[in-house]
């Protein structure tokens, strides 16, 4: 009998998040309530930074950003905000780390899930990902069901390689 499987992964996709960003700025530059706040929006290595002209316009700059995020299909969960600050001048800043990537005591944890959700399954952790396997493919949607609706995992998972 063949034996069914599929990766959960958590990563994100850079050209979406690249397009999100771009789209938030465009709005941020045409939108009457950012007027004059000259906020801007600078993607590094593992983090985003946002500038605007006070801590209310950057937390609204923020919500811009999820909100384009979202429709393009990335996860809330990906942006992590600290706390806004006043850097010179008044100006506000926010720095977003981006939370991406299966740390091992996570792999630990979801491969508790996925086994407490169906017994049958085999859970492998490889790295930063975990690859689920099942003789059961109802097993295996199963475990999707229970990862996709745990509400207190911190990254965003995908479900990939499904054979």
């Amino acid at each position: 009998m063949a034996e069914f499987s599929f990766d959960v992964v958590s990563e994100y996709d850079g050209a979406e998040l690249t397009n999100a960003i771009d789209q938030a700025r465009r709005e941020t530059g045409t939108r009457f309530d950012f007027k004059d706040s000259a906020t801007t929006y600078e993607a590094k290595t593992g983090q985003l930074i946002i500038e605007s002209s006070s801590e209310d316009r950057v937390r609204a700059a923020y919500q811009v950003l999820i909100e384009k995020a979202a429709r393009r299909n990335l996860s809330a969960k990906l942006f992590q905000p600290g706390e806004p600050k006043t850097i010179g001048k008044g100006r506000g800043q926010l720095e977003v780390k981006l939370n991406a990537g299966i740390t091992d005591e996570l792999a630990k944890d979801l491969r508790e899930r996925a086994r407490s959700a169906s017994p049958k399954v085999q859970v492998r952790i490889q790295g930063d990902q975990l690859r689920v396997s099942s003789k059961d493919k109802d097993s295996l949607q199963a475990v999707i069901k229970v990862l996709r609706e745990a509400e207190d995992i911190p990254v965003p998972l995908q479900f990939t390689n499904y054979r």
